[in-house]
């Protein structure tokens, strides 16, 4: 169809005011039922065997997806054989259409027959439209005519490379002076409510989790099934208790001082919510999402590189490596009056990671009175970019950075106590820091914590109480544990930074005090979670 054509184009630009009118063909048109049928018969015919390669429609449409399949061999297209949704479409317009729910395959033509058959029980439209050959050549033919032809080699390789200019500065800023407090309860609770840390029942329940019966941790969960869980994790095969566990990081607050860090603690934080909820940390994939300013702006272009710097330091050193990912550059804005307006610098990780035993998962609401609290990791005084500062209307400097050898080590560990069974919840530390934490661990599981400072392991410089509470310094986790199961799991943190910094109790009340025994936080988790689900309440 002619939706899509030239959405690589307009995408790739920066955007004025005009847009909407020139480029409004340029947006596809998706079918989500077409889209599953699709995925269903492919699957179908990748278990038998039928494909030697497929490749989707993306951007450019097929000119793309048959260009880069054939760029070793060569490849004859006949459009006139492409399936239309309405007649009227020129051959240019056939070939660049980025219409959706649309895949190339590769066959071997005895298996035809036999493909062809998978997608017509399904009601798939499937189409023989060429065939790859030696010749090296991209050809184009319409109704028997040529109407395009180009050399592989030139297609791919003739043009030379860009050499752009990517500058990076360092931010020039300093830490705000805050006051400190006798209580920190009215930040906590502002904090609960601030968007990024919010509830987002009201959109996560637009989508049926029980499809199919596969999740075993979902979104939510908790006591009442409306706790913000670390990561989902779903079983696949009912024959089997293997699973697999979703999780994303982010942070572009954190870019805003330094993009490298804030691409590395998005690695961190979706490599942790994994870990939280039992997936082993030797088998975890990433995949990244960048959406980026106008790339012509040496500045922006020199943000983005350090991301992607910290993207690959971030893979190695956990050995997790991208298996795909997606970008949207160039999102600027000039509106009639001339103002230019870009996007901050945002980079997405996801994460997928195996569960050998989907049996020994656990969740991050707390489970039984009685039970210790561990937090593992290391607390400093990294508040820049930090949702604590934003109630300020700050931005700081000390972005939370990651030691990513200490970082590795200490998922492995929890890895390991999870499997062995001596983990009764565990959630990382990551918007809002501990207190946030604490808070949401406490009200999903309907039972209280009584916390004490004394146990935090902090850096030198972390000695606020409001930095002990809020800072978001990566790589943490808090872990409950039978006391049965103590010494057990404190031999297995020996040589980390940890300490115990608490207790589950039945009064329904998060109480944290400070070194001094002083009380920095006292407010019932019914309060808590009032706050926390009245923003997006709708």
């Amino acid at each position: 169809g002619r939706d899509g054509i030239h959405g690589a184009t307009f995408s790739s630009g920066e955007i004025t005011h005009e847009h909407e009118t020139i480029f409004s063909h340029a947006v596809q048109i998706g079918n989500a039922i077409t889209e599953k049928k699709v995925l269903d018969t492919l699957l179908q015919a990748r278990d038998a065997g039928l494909y030697e390669a497929v490749t989707d429609c993306g951007a450019g449409g097929l000119s793309s997806a048959v260009g880069e399949m054939g760029a070793e061999l060569g490849a004859e297209v006949d459009l006139d054989k492409v399936p239309l949704k309405y007649m009227g479409l020129s051959y240019t317009e056939i070939w660049i259409s980025e219409a959706q729910e649309r895949m190339v395959l590769a066959v071997s033509p005895e298996k035809i027959d036999a493909i062809l058959t998978i997608f017509a029980a399904e009601d798939v439209e499937a189409t023989v439209i060429g065939r790859f050959t030696e010749d090296k050549k991209l050809t184009l033919r319409y109704t028997g005519t040529q109407v395009g032809q180009l050399d592989m080699d030139f297609l791919h390789e003739g043009i030379c490379k860009y050499q752009r200019k990517a500058v990076w500065q360092s931010r020039s800023a300093a830490e705000p002076m805050l006051k400190s407090k006798n209580n920190y309860n009215d930040d906590l609770l502002k904090l609960l409510g601030s968007y990024n840390i919010a509830s987002k029942e009201w959109v996560i329940r637009q989508y049926d989790h029980e499809v199919q019966g596969t999740s075993v941790i979902k979104p939510l969960g908790g006591v009442t099934h409306d706790g913000p869980m670390d990561a989902a994790v779903l079983r696949p095969k009912f024959d089997s208790d293997r699973g697999f566990a979703i999780a994303c990081g982010m942070n572009p607050c954190y870019g805003d001082i330094d993009p490298y860090w804030m691409a590395l603690a998005g690695i961190d934080e979706a490599v942790r919510n994994l870990v939280c909820v039992g997936a082993r940390f030797d088998r975890i994939a990433l995949l990244d999402n960048f959406c980026w300013g106008d790339c012509n702006d040496s500045e922006t272009l020199g943000a983005l590189v350090r991301a992607c710097q910290a993207c690959y330091d971030g893979a190695v050193g956990y050995g997790t490596p991208f298996i795909s990912g997606k970008d949207s550059l160039n999102n600027a804005f000039v509106g009639e009056d001339g103002r230019r307006v870009s996007i901050p610098h945002t980079l997405l990780i996801s994460a997928i990671g195996l569960v050998d035993d989907i049996r020994r998962c656990v969740t991050m609401d707390v489970k039984e009175a009685g039970n210790l609290l561990f937090i593992v990791g290391l607390t400093k005084a990294e508040l820049g970019g930090s949702h604590y500062y934003r109630l300020f209307d700050q931005i700081g400097a000390s972005v939370p950075k990651v030691d990513i050898k200490t970082a590795a080590e200490t998922a492995r560990r929890i890895s390991q106590a999870i499997e062995r069974g001596l983990v009764c919840s565990c959630h990382d530390c990551s918007e809002g820091g501990l207190a946030v934490a604490l808070a949401e661990m406490a009200f999903a599981g309907g039972l209280g914590i009584e916390a004490d400072l004394r146990g935090l392991p902090v850096s030198e410089d972390c000695t606020r109480a409001d930095a002990q509470l809020f800072s978001e310094s990566n790589s943490r986790y808090i872990v409950e544990v039978a006391p049965a199961n103590y010494h057990a799991f404190a031999e297995l943190m020996l040589n980390l930074p940890f300490g115990q910094i608490g207790q589950v109790v039945e009064d329904k009340r998060l109480q944290i005090a400070d070194c001094q025994q002083r009380i920095l936080v006292d407010q019932p988790i019914d309060v808590l979670k009032a706050a926390w689900q009245k923003p997006l309440a709708w």
